[in-house]
């Protein structure tokens, strides 16, 4: 008995899993179809993925300083941004190019604003944003499995006195505990806070930090760290010095790392790389800090 074998027409659609070769049907190669698995992995991988940042851009008070720092942003694929210390007149949201911007609460010189960058594409995922003090702000996302709360701090600078530095720790510790354990938490902090290699602390710190021991500020942060079970992911990975520099001085000489982002030690897997980029440029003396999240959003 006979087998007898489907014919295809030349306009007709193949299964799958066959090619047409001489007339007979043959299986797919091993290699094509890994090749096609690798692509669809990148693309689901790339869709997980988001970007999100610290930058002290100083001031936004001058017209068009608005649209040139979102140009910016832009220009580095930056989701979602939180922003210090700038001047601004007013509180509320604001569009500025692909870009929503959140402003909030400042001093009475309408200084020391903090704000939120947060692009379209990531918009469906925006639940709310609240501005706790002329320090401390925060934008919840809407995750696949749990919610992301994105805290962006201002902490006192280094020459700043004993009593306004524990007034700010206390603040933020007992601000701290209000989040849902189970909530994703990433902090975008402007810590004015040196975070040196000690060995003791390299649990918490790693070995990639751009400074060899830490000041005062950043002793203080490092044990805020420790206390709440985060970790420092900005100074986790080997970069070149160049890439780990957050401030410069205006002479060009003195460069720091005093600017972070963190994140709860059970899920610090969720950040897969963090640098700073020169280029970004808004008339400032901090870089842009852009971190790679893996977290699918809702």
């Amino acid at each position: 008995m006979k087998t007898r074998v489907k014919k295809h027409s030349q306009g007709e659609m193949l299964p799958l899993e066959t090619k047409q070769s001489g007339g007979k049907l043959l299986p797919h190669s091993d290699l094509r179809g890994r090749v096609f698995l690798e692509e669809v992995s990148r693309s689901r991988q790339r869709k997980r993925d988001f970007f999100g940042g610290t930058w002290n851009v100083r001031s936004l008070y001058r017209s068009g300083l608005l649209t040139a720092a979102a140009r910016e942003l832009a220009r580095y694929k930056s989701d979602l941004v939180g922003v210090q210390k700038f001047r601004w007149d007013n509180g509320g949201t604001v569009k500025a190019g692909d870009y929503n911007f959140f402003n909030g609460k400042g001093n009475e010189n309408h200084q020391l604003r903090k704000g939120f960058f947060v692009h379209q594409r990531i918009a469906s995922a925006f639940k709310r944003v609240e501005f706790v003090s002329d320090r401390v702000s925060y934008i919840v996302l809407r995750g696949r499995w749990c919610n992301i709360i994105v805290l962006n701090v201002h902490a006192p600078s280094e020459e700043k006195s004993d009593e306004s530095k524990i007034v700010f720790m206390r603040n933020q510790s007992s601000f701290f505990y209000h989040f849902p354990k189970y909530h994703m938490k990433i902090l975008l902090r402007d810590f004015n806070a040196k975070v040196g290699r000690e060995n003791i602390f390299k649990p918490t710190i790693g070995n990639e930090s751009l400074h060899r021991d830490s000041n005062d500020n950043g002793l203080r942060i490092v044990n805020f760290v420790t206390s709440k079970n985060l970790v420092f992911k900005s100074t986790m990975f080997p970069r070149r010095n160049i890439h780990n520099y957050t401030w410069t001085s205006p002479d060009g000489k003195t460069h720091n790392q005093i600017d972070h982002i963190l994140i709860d030690r059970r899920r610090h897997t969720s950040i897969l790389d963090v640098r700073s980029f020169r280029g970004a440029d808004c008339d400032i003396d901090h870089y842009l800090m852009v971190a790679k999240v893996r977290e699918r959003l809702a």
